[in-house]
């Protein structure tokens, strides 16, 4: 007789914490132990008109990153978007949506079952699908991540111990500088620790797992790619304003790493200044065309060179908000993720916490 699958919920305390990240470590590392795991996102977060399309984008990518079939991935058993909200606040939708959890989590083949919570810990409560709400409904034990904070991370662990009790197993503490590794493993983790909460992992800040993809920056801008539509996987790590004289500018390129540099369609010396130094895209603002030189450079260079109909300030402003904020749909992202995991992340006290010893036996058996 087959035994009952092992429920691990990954929440956290704020959004865009790494939560899929750290899923994707662990799944890869209990796989490659022999585990048989599955992955779910009971509640779908996306206010995106093409949500079915992105959910099954990201579904699909989950599959193909981690070796899942089928049955070991389920998509969103609920959207939450202003439609889905509404008609409960209005009375319109009256389902309990915890017993519907129940039957949707039977339909996933695993012996350990992977669930990415709730974007925070109150998200879902209207529909009875916050982080406490889901754990109890299938008991599962609960994985929080929060992103570096030396006091709201400890705080809002705090207050989460208090809410989800002996469900809360480990927190993560992820994109941590390296300047304050040594302060969190010698501050942080003992205080955690002596208040029951056991700290799995601390995971430093990785310019990598940061970045984004140039195509990301394309469909986030909505803009059009004037050349080297085949380099749309360059990451880029930072971002460079072209708005000073060329001297200063090329000195401050030159101490960047694979930037995006943004700047005037009709600033042609900042732009060949951009294109001689570690520039990973040319972003151009404005509504003239660059020179035929510059994107004949970009095309000898493989730099793809983007143009936006926003003005500087505001394509800034989406540029910026990407980093650190963006699914890890990267095959090298993914990688990266294994290896940090894989260094800094406690599985023996993960297992040891979901009981996992008599299933590892089953699975190698």
């Amino acid at each position: 007789m087959a035994k009952p699958a092992k429920y691990l919920l990954v929440g956290s305390t704020e959004a865009y914490s790494g939560k899929s990240a750290i899923i994707l470590g662990i799944t890869h590392q209990l796989a490659e132990q022999g585990v048989k795991v599955a992955y779910s996102k009971p509640l779908g977060t996306c206010l995106d008109e093409n949500f079915e399309e992105i959910m099954e984008k990201d579904v699909n990518f989950l599959k193909e990153s981690l070796g899942l079939s089928a049955e070991q991935v389920q998509s969103p058993l609920l959207r939450l978007d202003n439609t889905t909200i509404g008609k409960r606040l209005q009375g319109k939708d009256n389902d309990n949506y915890s017993q519907a959890l129940q039957e949707y989590i039977t339909q996933l083949q695993g012996e350990v079952v992977l669930l990415e919570g709730p974007e925070t810990l109150w998200e879902g409560s209207l529909f009875g699908l916050s982080t406490e709400d889901i754990a109890e409904a299938i008991n599962a034990s609960i994985l929080l991540v929060s992103r570096y904070d030396p006091l709201l991370c400890v705080s809002n662990f705090l207050t989460a111990k208090k809410i989800l009790g002996d469900r809360l197993i480990g927190v993560v503490i992820n994109d941590i500088p390296p300047k304050h590794l040594e302060e969190v493993a010698s501050l942080i983790k003992p205080y955690l620790e002596q208040q029951n909460i056991p700290l799995l992992a601390m995971i430093p800040q990785d310019k990598l797992l940061n970045s984004v993809s140039v195509r990301e920056l394309a469909k986030r801008l909505d803009a059009k790619v004037l050349c080297r539509s085949d380099r749309l996987d360059l990451m880029v790590e930072s971002l460079s304003i072209g708005a000073m004289n060329v001297n200063s500018a090329l000195e401050f390129f030159r101490q960047r790493e694979n930037m995006a540099v943004v700047t005037g369609s009709d600033r042609t010396e900042l732009q060949m200044a951009a294109l001689e130094t570690s520039t990973n895209c040319l972003i151009l603002t404005g509504h003239t065309s660059p020179k035929s030189f510059i994107i004949s450079r970009a095309e000898d260079l493989e730099v793809p060179v983007l143009a936006v109909d926003f003005d500087t300030l505001t394509t800034v402003e989406i540029v910026d908000n990407s980093f650190g904020k963006v699914p890890i749909h990267e095959p090298i992202k993914v990688m990266r993720m294994r290896e940090l995991m894989a260094q800094y992340f406690d599985f023996e006290r993960l297992r040891e916490y979901l009981g996992l010893e008599k299933i590892q036996l089953t699975a190698n058996s």
